[in-house]
């Protein structure tokens, strides 16, 4: 949402069908041997990494088994991964260059809801499917007003991650109910993502009759933060929350902590990863971080998946966004497969196979190693399911999971 890795490409291919004929193959229509690129757009290194790396290594797994069973007859499925770098204008560069490689047929990403905001016209113009393992920003699928009057913008974008209308709030009653918090200091990043969530929890926590002792907003890279420490300690709050990635959120523990500060600091996806921990040190004890999903250990179709992940060597975190990565590829694959069946067995050639795919993405209806995978009209997963991590003895410990409902 810090580590250096080796980005995956493909190299220059002859195409055919949206893919690369093999030289034993014809270019009559069929697809012996073809080649098809999954892109996948995430932060490799600096920033947020962590956790973009976990969705690189999700949608390799996913081509692998793919390619191993065979799941697409007559079909290799590779990966193209390009850093991002957690930045919009590379992630619209990015996009540019994935629709303009005609071997790619759909993409996995990106991490972050502002970067997806900048590549999401990219695709739907190419008529490309995009499905993200992580953005939660709801004004993605249903618009700048969906409070009010949703619309879905692209019908291209597609996401595992359920939204924030639902995180923000889970969160907060979590804080109000389960916590017992009265009065929080609620602190944002600026960002597309980190400002949307920060609102949303404090629309939710004052309407269960909590109180904001304070906000404030900070820079992304900023590494001081002894102003914004003296701020919460003079408010009285009994805890903080923090709308951003676990970079800034796991300075400001430690620095409000230092200052004599025993609050927790609570926060959404964006903070739970292992970088959190390893960064805050003892700081982070007691602190709190929302994620999508279920936790993925206790799931047993992911069984197989995190062994894999770990035997592999991969770096990042598989826990935030890993499995759902696996099925946002695994919804393409299967696209791909159920196109290839309807058009009596062969694949449809140029644009004609992007534009199908994206009509089979909306159909998708399987089980996935993170649970069911299916989308709703607007292109959202089904799967509403939300737990609320705290670290404890240095490790992130699932304490609650359930879903919420937001009337």
């Amino acid at each position: 949402m810090v580590i250096l890795t080796s980005v995956l490409t493909t190299g220059a291919l002859t195409l055919t069908a949206c893919g690369s004929r093999d030289d034993k193959g014809d270019s009559s229509g069929g697809d012996s041997g073809t080649v098809l690129t999954i892109g996948v757009s995430a932060p490799l290194s600096g920033e947020n990494s962590t956790t973009g790396l976990g969705i690189q290594y999700g949608a390799q797994i996913a081509i692998d088994d793919a390619n191993s069973k065979k799941l697409v007859e007559g079909v290799t499925f590779k990966i193209k991964a390009l850093d991002d770098k957690a930045q919009p204008g590379i992630g619209q560069q990015n996009a540019t260059a994935l629709t303009g490689d005609k071997s790619v047929v759909g993409a996995v990403g990106p991490l972050n809801s502002g970067v997806a905001q900048s590549m999401l016209q990219v695709f739907a113009s190419a008529n490309m499917v995009q499905v993200s393992p992580s953005n939660t920003n709801p004004e993605l699928t249903m618009g700048k007003n969906w409070q009010t009057a949703p619309k879905r913008p692209y019908k291209t974008y597609f996401r595992t991650a359920t939204t924030d209308a639902l995180q923000g709030g889970f969160a907060a009653d979590y804080a109000f109910n389960g916590l017992k918090k009265k009065k929080v200091f609620v602190v944002d990043d600026k960002q597309t993502y980190g400002a949307g969530l920060a609102k949303l929890f404090n629309e939710a926590f004052t309407k269960l009759g909590g109180k904001v002792a304070g906000t404030d907003h900070v820079n992304t890279g900023d590494k001081d933060f002894g102003s914004l420490a003296t701020k919460i300690k003079n408010s009285g709050a009994d805890m903080v929350y923090y709308g951003g990635q676990y970079d800034e959120s796991a300075l400001i523990t430690k620095q409000l902590k230092d200052t004599g500060v025993k609050i927790p600091l609570f926060g959404g996806d964006g903070m739970f990863a292992s970088t959190y921990i390893e960064a805050a040190g003892t700081a982070s004890e007691g602190d709190l971080a929302t994620a999508i999903g279920v936790p993925v250990d206790t799931l047993p179709a992911a069984k197989t998946f995190v062994e894999t992940y770990k035997s592999k060597g991969y770096k990042g975190d598989y826990g935030a966004y890993g499995a759902y990565s696996y099925d946002a590829t695994t919804a393409i694959i299967n696209a791909v497969k159920a196109v290839k069946e309807a058009n009596g067995g062969k694949l449809p050639t140029g644009e004609d196979l992007r534009s199908k795919v994206v009509d089979a993405v909306q159909k998708t209806d399987f089980e996935g190693i993170s649970g069911k995978v299916s989308f709703d009209e607007f292109g959202d997963t089904t799967n509403k399911q939300l737990t609320v991590y705290q670290v404890v003895k240095g490790e992130w410990k699932a304490v609650k999971t359930g879903t919420y409902d937001p009337s």
